[in-house]
């Protein structure tokens, strides 16, 4: 229990490192202050552009993947000691995972305004089962280029994220389950500005200027 309790809380502080607002320091503002107010990378590219999206992109993407390789280091370092502390090595990857995007979104040193956790989401499920990182990956990018809503793709792969485990791996990854519905219907939640907005037709899509920019 001290194993885990201590995985949650190294991968959440390190979620917790929102590279959106960090790079927005950078050039002297706060994200969260700008476009649609999410410290994440499509309003980084929005207002700040594309080297600064780039930056956050890479950022988030790495929180994802320390998370998980940390808690494998630790599973795999046990293991050879000969200890049975980290016994089930998929419970404490999937939790490690799930706290890292638990910590993007409510960052604790930006007063828990944070992004959606659509990159770092990424980064997680890309190292903890690639199959079903690329049949999402797929999802996002046909609806994306289809409509141009970004946020639209990204819950369509959120929804994909608490369906295709099922189908796919059935119940013999039941911890990977787990982290699907709780990190598929999370990403869901935070996305629900957006899904208001896309009923309204208010959304911006991919590449839309603003209206006062489009009006001069």
């Amino acid at each position: 229990m001290i194993a885990l309790l201590l995985i949650c809380v190294v991968a959440y502080l390190l979620g917790s490192i929102n590279t959106s607002i960090l790079v927005s320091r950078m050039y002297g503002t706060d994200i969260r202050k700008h476009g649609s107010g999410n410290a994440g990378a499509t309003n980084t590219l929005r207002t700040l552009g594309k080297k600064a999206a780039v930056m956050v992109v890479v950022g988030d993407a790495i929180k994802g993947v320390l998370a998980i390789y940390l808690t494998g280091f630790l599973v795999e370092l046990c293991a050879n000691l000969g200890t049975s502390v980290f016994e089930n090595g998929e419970i404490y990857r999937c939790t490690a995972g799930f706290f890292a995007i638990l910590g993007h979104n409510f960052p604790v040193y930006f007063k828990f305004q944070g992004g959606k956790g659509v990159l770092t989401s990424a980064a997680v499920i890309a190292m903890l089962e690639p199959v079903i990182f690329l049949c999402l990956l797929v999802i996002f990018v046909v609806i994306v280029a289809i409509t141009r809503y970004v946020s639209l793709g990204s819950v369509c792969s959120a929804a994909g994220l608490i369906l295709l485990p099922v189908i796919l791996l059935g119940f013999d990854h039941l911890p990977f389950l787990v982290f699907g519905v709780l990190a598929g219907a999370s990403a869901i939640l935070m996305h629900r500005g957006n899904l208001v907005r896309l009923k309204q037709g208010t959304e911006r899509k991919l590449g839309e200027k603003k209206k006062s920019e489009r009006t001069g």
